[in-house]
């Protein structure tokens, strides 16, 4: 199945072939991912079927994903049949939260806390969830934002640096002097999310803050590649190799893309300033592409070395090419150039030929080096979030404040 016409000699963001595509991609990878819901609370990951796979784990990124992107869904028209968002909702307050110490718990198994860690990730995707709630009209949202903003306050905000800290026990004990990108970019998301939810300017604020700091300060030191990990003194550190999914060694094109799309959302809501922030986003993006793009296969490596910018880690996942896809389509919103529509119907046509599953819905994780999924390091299709992003982002005319637009537009009813 192809993503737009071929032939159509505008942009694809105005072809009503491309268009109906995301609409139908987005629909049905929410019918897939209806079936997610858990008998007595909390969610199932899902094998490539849409089946519930063999485990009871729970983890705050896949109950906080739901809820934002439901909601997002709820906004554009489409209904919750599966009453996503309210189990996800009661979910993050009744079991999540920890009642004891504060906080949000990253791993649940039945009745039992499977990992107590309080890790900056976790909670900046409370904070994206209870926002996105709140653009939907949640009743439990407001209660949500406020016990995660202060959650976020008083344990993880470093007003010195203006970056958020990042991993604690359960206790608020801190465990190490690890600070990284990935978190923060998270958290940039989730602060610009809870500023259109809520209108305060501290969010939008320290968005800012983060995003010159890794763009403007980091980026532009490492010919627009962002280093990922960092001392508790905010110095890169070039060494350090955690865990290959969430902290992989060196930098992340797919993460480069995606810091330039919330740099163009920032600086929209921002009100525009003269402060080169498209010219960044340019930078980051082109940068991400030149050096991540796999000229035989399609698809975007995962990681680059730091210093070289030379492929690292050649695994293809999804994700970088949904982010990729958002960054590309925000450039052509604001000020296309001629290359941006090739790099856009690329990017889409490599995702409907090998990433989309048009039979079942959602999108497979990785590819192997034959373009077929496979199964490293994403068992199934655990993820819905960063699909129905790029369904969604090329449906508005708007770099910021997406929500609304797809709700006035009602995109998905």
């Amino acid at each position: 199945m192809q993503a737009g016409d071929p032939g159509f000699q505008g942009l694809w963001l105005d072809d009503p072939a491309h268009r109906a595509f995301l609409v139908a991609d987005a629909r049905r990878a929410l019918d897939f991912f209806d079936a997610s819901p858990r008998a007595g609370g909390g969610f199932h990951l899902l094998d490539g079927q849409g089946r519930p796979r063999a485990t009871d784990l729970q983890e705050l990124h896949t109950t906080t994903r739901l809820v934002h992107s439901y909601a997002l869904a709820h906004v554009a028209g489409r209904p919750d049949r599966a009453g996503i968002v309210d189990q996800g909702m009661d979910y993050l307050w009744r079991r999540h939260r920890d009642a004891d110490h504060g906080g949000y718990l990253w791993g649940l198994e039945g009745d039992s806390i499977a990992d107590g860690t309080k890790l900056a990730y976790g909670q900046v995707f409370v904070l994206l969830a209870a926002s996105s709630a709140k653009l939907a009209g949640h009743p439990g949202a407001d209660r949500l934002l406020a016990d995660v903003a202060d959650v976020l306050d008083r344990h993880y905000w470093d007003e010195t640096a203006g970056l958020f800290r990042d991993e604690f026990t359960r206790d608020w004990q801190p465990f190490s002097t690890y600070r990284g990108m990935n978190a923060n970019m998270h958290g940039a998301e989730a602060l610009l999310a809870a500023y259109e939810a809520t209108g305060e300017a501290l969010y939008l604020d320290r968005a800012g803050r983060i995003l010159r700091f890794f763009i403007d300060g980091q980026a532009r030191a490492h010919g627009w590649r962002i280093p990922e990990h960092y001392d508790q003194d905010w110095r890169v550190d070039a060494t350090y190799a955690g865990n290959p999914v969430f902290r992989p060694a060196g930098t992340t094109p797919g993460h480069s893309v995606e810091m330039a799309r919330l740099l163009l959302q920032w600086w929209d809501l921002a009100g525009r300033p003269d402060d080169g922030s498209p010219a960044m986003a340019r930078a980051l993006t082109e940068a991400a592409l030149a050096g991540g793009w796999n000229e035989a296969a399609g698809g975007l490596a995962y990681t680059l070395a730091l210093g070289t910018g030379a492929v690292d880690n050649p695994a293809r996942y999804w994700w970088p090419v949904t982010e990729a896809i958002g960054a590309v389509a925000s450039l052509i919103k604001l000020d296309p150039m001629p290359g941006d529509e090739v790099w856009y119907r690329r990017l889409w046509d490599h995702a409907a030929r090998h990433l989309v599953d048009h039979e079942q819905g959602g999108w497979w994780h990785e590819l192997g080096p034959d373009n077929r999924p496979t199964e490293t390091q994403f068992p199934g299709k655990p993820d819905l979030y960063h699909a129905l992003q790029a369904d969604l982002f090329p449906l508005v005319p708007d770099l910021s404040r997406i929500a609304a637009g797809l709700g006035q537009a009602r995109a998905l009813a």
